[in-house]
């Protein structure tokens, strides 16, 4: 969009116009009336409650995945050493995948909330169709690549001798719960775009109670170890899906939208999903390249590497709940052809951002001195996870900001601009990351923690930095605001 473009948007009638009294100034009673609207939106509640009402359901669904995981964990846990590290390489292989599917949320939620912005519920409904049946093709196809292929890939990994049977067998019986897997992103992305994070979380409560229930009959009761762990997600993960199912088809029918495919929209949202696809491995291919690294500095590195690792992907929840809030809020508002108020959104979100940040990370500070006690007896890696800790407290604010523009462009469909950021981001970071693995002594931390520092230092201020570099530039235009229904 021109600049031309967004300032007539922007005085347009539709972009909260300030009252303005005889004198051309505005009185007390109109600027507060003006500031009162200037935070509220549709509804008529203020940003803070509309960014609260999406962010903390959306959290709570968000923790849903790696409770899946920890409640298979600790269910497989219980058979034995071989069958808890072969369900390590059969999980891992499906977090691999269905983490580089995630795009299927966040390319549905910015569409539907488009059209929703723009009062077309019936075509809302139809990006949402568009991403379900996207989700249904590449989960079938991905389901068979798996079957041909799992064998091979997981003795790539290293799987052998007893462990192996059991990797293989959590592999086969997961895979036909991936179509469900993804088709559940789709229906979550939709219902985002709604403005619905409220019902995801209901579905992930009731999807996490079913899983669990399964997987302890059929695990132990029954006998059918860790196949039945894979099996009682996969029949946990159709559940969750035909739920989404029975919420979105009802509402299509009603609002005369087609149900099968279109391949011309299908072809549309296998383009956008495309871009955020490259997007995500490059985050995906900094992340490996960082264990890599951290292998490579020696076990402990790795360990604490591990330890911190683990840290930031729970404080990434906290973030990326205010991210789904800014795809939802920001698609909505410029759907509406609301330029001004997806202005004023973005900076209250970074705001909301920065602050979430230091405040995670002030405590990250506090407990980084104890927290190492509880992963490790060895003092050499506990202080090497204190040093990356206390990385990660002071890089959190950086992150916030980070994860809120990821969102807000997210929520303008900018996802080209966002693949091809990520491809400069890595570029960026893997020379500094080759210089840690270069120069960085192995095997002799110090009193500073040296290796995991600098590996955390290079992570923080090169990725994450660049990252901050390239969101904040394009925030700053207007090319990213384009108004109206689609993009």
């Amino acid at each position: 969009m021109s600049r031309t473009e967004y300032d007539a948007a922007s005085s347009a009638p539709n972009s909260d116009p300030r009252p303005v009294g005889r004198r051309g100034r505005l009185s007390r009673a109109k600027t507060r009336a003006y500031s009162e609207s200037s935070e509220a939106s549709e509804g008529g509640r203020p940003l803070a409650r509309q960014i609260l009402a999406l962010a903390v359901p959306a959290l709570g669904a968000l923790l849903a995945e790696p409770l899946f995981l920890m409640a298979d964990t600790a269910i497989i846990g219980w058979l034995g050493t071989a069958e808890l590290a072969g369900a390590a390489l059969g999980v891992t292989v499906m977090h691999t995948v269905v983490g580089l599917m995630v795009f299927l949320a966040y390319s549905t939620t910015p569409a539907v909330a488009r059209f929703v912005g723009a009062g077309k519920t019936a075509k809302a409904l139809a990006a949402g169709r568009d991403g379900i049946w996207l989700a249904l093709g590449l989960g079938a196809v991905l389901a068979l690549a798996g079957a041909a292929a799992g064998n091979g890939l997981l003795r790539a990994m290293g799987s052998a001798g007893e462990i192996h049977p059991h990797a293989l067998s959590y592999l086969l019986w997961s895979l036909p719960g991936l179509p469900a897997m993804l088709l559940v992103f789709a229906g979550v992305g939709a219902l985002r775009g709604f403005q619905d994070t409220r019902t995801p979380l209901v579905v992930a409560g009731i999807g996490f109670g079913a899983n669990v229930l399964l997987n302890l009959i059929l695990v132990h009761p029954l006998g059918f170890g860790v196949a039945g762990a894979a099996a009682g997600t996969s029949i946990a993960q159709w559940g969750m899906a035909i739920a989404y199912l029975v919420i979105l088809v009802p509402r299509m029918r009603a609002a005369g939208v087609p149900l099968g495919p279109e391949p011309a929209a299908l072809r549309s949202a296998a383009q956008v999903g495309g871009w955020m696809f490259l997007r995500t491995a490059t985050m995906r291919v900094a992340i490996v390249a960082t264990v890599i690294v951290a292998t490579g500095l020696g076990p402990e590195t790795l360990a604490a590497h591990q330890v911190a690792f683990t840290f930031f992907s729970t404080l990434a929840f906290v973030l990326d709940a205010l991210a789904i809030a800014a795809q939802a809020l920001i698609g909505r508002e410029l759907g509406a052809s609301r330029a001004a108020a997806a202005r004023r959104m973005t900076r209250t979100m970074i705001w909301w951002g920065l602050g979430f940040g230091a405040a995670v990370g002030a405590l990250t500070a506090v407990i980084s001195p104890w927290a190492p006690l509880l992963f490790t007896r060895d003092e050499q890696v506990a202080q090497m996870i204190t040093a990356a800790l206390l990385v990660l407290a002071v890089a959190q604010p950086l992150a916030g900001y980070v994860f809120v523009l990821d969102g807000v462009l997210m929520g303008a469909g900018d996802v080209r601009y966002l693949a091809l950021a990520g491809v400069v981001n890595m570029a960026v970071y893997l020379p500094g990351l080759w210089w840690v693995a270069r120069y960085v002594e192995v095997g002799d931390p110090g009193p500073a923690g040296e290796p995991t520092l600098w590996l955390w230092l290079a992570f923080t201020v090169l990725f994450m930095g660049a990252r901050g570099v390239t969101l904040g530039l394009r925030a700053a235009g207007n090319r990213w605001m384009v108004l109206g229904e689609s993009r």
